[in-house]
């Protein structure tokens, strides 16, 4: 499927204000509510529109800080990279996994609420993952922006 131009606005619209009834949506790109409605679900059946979700406030739920963690793994054989995701994937902490070329095998995201609670987050999950030879970790000291919309 091909996106036009009215495909992108909407998915613009949509990325930075999802929480908007069709009425509103339809009136935003100048198209009339049924059209929309159309094109909003052909969006979601081609997989463009994945999900909708809640953006939380980090700070008010208690994790402000941010901390990137750097993994090396002892070795590349498919079953530790697996066992690796696996394990990873389970830790709510974690916001984000990202499998690297270059000197890091993985990059993580990870939220806690201060040295003392990442200290814990290290300690009982990280340290364990299988096949962690090596770890380099960064605290963001603040965050210039931060987005979830991708360029449309």
């Amino acid at each position: 499927m091909e996106l036009d131009s009215i495909d992108r606005r909407i998915l613009g619209v949509l990325q930075r204000t999802g929480r908007m009834s069709n009425s509103d949506l339809s009136e935003k790109i100048n198209l009339s509510p049924s059209a929309c409605h159309r094109r909003v679900q052909r969006l979601e059946a081609e997989g463009y529109i994945r999900d909708y979700v809640a953006l939380l406030d980090a700070r008010k739920m208690g994790c402000p800080s941010t901390i990137f963690v750097e993994i090396t793994l002892s070795g590349q054989a498919d079953e530790l990279l697996d066992a690796f995701e696996r394990e990873v994937a389970l830790i709510p902490d974690v916001l984000e996994c990202h499998l690297m070329a270059g000197s890091a095998d993985y990059i993580l995201k990870v939220v806690a609420a201060d040295t003392e609670d990442f200290a814990r987050i290290h300690r009982q999950h990280l340290s364990r993952l299988p096949g962690v030879q090596g770890m380099q970790s960064s605290f963001a000291l603040r965050t210039v922006f931060k987005t979830t919309a991708l360029p449309v």
